[in-house]
């Protein structure tokens, strides 16, 4: 176990020197808004792994430099939320990311596959997942617990080689751009606040003004979360937030009657739902969101739908790639209803170019 700044420096200064290195993290995410990192793995190789103590050591900016160092790659199973806690933690922005999931994809396999299924498949080695319910901030670690994590890195490097054998020539620069993603913070920190509200089952059903509070609402939730570290739905539940913009309640004491939250609750949040409330019904209407909009596609378009999944299907068994990559079925109805759109993940990079024969 890395417990001190030195042997954290001693390592860093090693895998520096490495072409790649395997990294994992565990960590704690029940009452609390932000992830409790509660060890960090990283492996040289299938027999140098090592176990970080986050919870010893102040200081992880070393881990930050290699993070940040563009010149060894950092590989991962299902990357960003590992980036995402990583970067929080170091205060570096990670680059020259393998994710071995997503990679799976790209190499004839199903991207979302899980570590153990991966390693097995590739590998023929059972890993056993005893530990996934273990609490990683609790000292010290019992041998299985340590064994269960080291696992979890051991095996990745090699997993990345397999994969990489595995991938096409001509799909490799298809899985590159993709990799080359995760350079960038935006793709893996998260929903934009001012877009978390979609995600609320029952938005599509409100109107403007409706969906106007419920996008207040979560807002000034996210901030709350954040100030008190709490989790979201420890402050008011999406279904709570939800019948009070269908209801466009104007007493307090009726919060009471939208759901499950406690008389303690309204009482600590009540008067700022209030304000929220009576701020957003006088929002002028060209500051409200629009309508959620729900794609319907008429018998023609249907039947192109079942004409491009065809296509998509036969395309990628010929690349070696898993459908589902190209687009998820929102996204394709979009395409087929605005074709010649500029915008979405299907009109740039290797989708563009994926899909360019059936859209032509």
């Amino acid at each position: 176990m890395i417990s001190t700044t030195e042997d954290l420096i001693s390592l860093m200064e090693r895998a520096h020197t490495t072409d790649a290195v395997a990294l994992d993290t565990e960590f704690v995410w029940e009452r609390t808004y932000y992830p409790r990192l509660g060890l960090i793995q990283l492996a040289l190789s299938n027999e140098e792994c090592f176990l970080i103590d986050p919870c010893a050591i102040d200081d992880l900016s070393p881990l930050g430099e290699l993070l940040a160092d563009s010149s060894v790659v950092k590989i991962f199973h299902d990357a960003p939320q590992d980036l995402s806690i990583l970067r929080a933690a170091t205060g570096a922005d990670p680059k020259n990311i393998f994710d071995t999931r997503l990679a799976a994809g790209f190499a004839g396999l199903s991207s979302t596959l899980s570590l153990a299924v991966l390693i097995e498949r590739l590998l023929d080695i059972k890993l056993e997942k005893t530990q996934t319910r273990t609490n990683w901030l609790k000292r010290p670690l019992a041998p299985k617990q340590e064994e269960y994590a080291l696992d979890d890195v051991r095996y990745l490097r090699a997993i990345r080689v397999l994969l990489l054998s595995r991938v096409l020539p001509n799909t490799a620069k298809w899985l590159e751009e993709e990799m080359a993603r995760y350079d960038i913070p935006k793709s893996y920190t998260g929903m934009d606040p001012n877009e978390r509200y979609l995600k609320i089952k029952g938005a599509g059903k409100l109107n403007q003004r409706s969906l106007t509070i419920l996008q207040n609402l979560v807002i000034w939730r996210e901030k709350e979360a954040k100030k008190r570290n709490r989790p979201r739905g420890h402050i008011i539940k999406d279904s709570v937030l939800l019948t009070i913009a269908r209801r466009q309640i104007n007493k307090k004491s009726q919060i009471q009657d939208c759901g499950e939250i406690s008389g303690k609750s309204v009482e600590s949040y009540g008067d700022a739902v209030m304000d929220i409330i009576s701020t957003s019904l006088a929002q002028p209407a060209a500051d409200c969101p629009g309508l959620v909009r729900h794609i319907k596609l008429n018998k023609s378009e249907k039947e192109t739908m079942e004409k491009l999944h065809s296509f998509i299907i036969l395309k990628s068994d010929v690349h070696g790639i898993d459908p589902p990559l190209v687009g998820n079925k929102n996204e394709l109805k979009e395409l087929i209803q605005n074709p010649s759109a500029d915008t979405g993940r299907t009109r740039r990079g290797w989708r563009k170019e994926f899909l360019a024969e059936f859209i032509s």
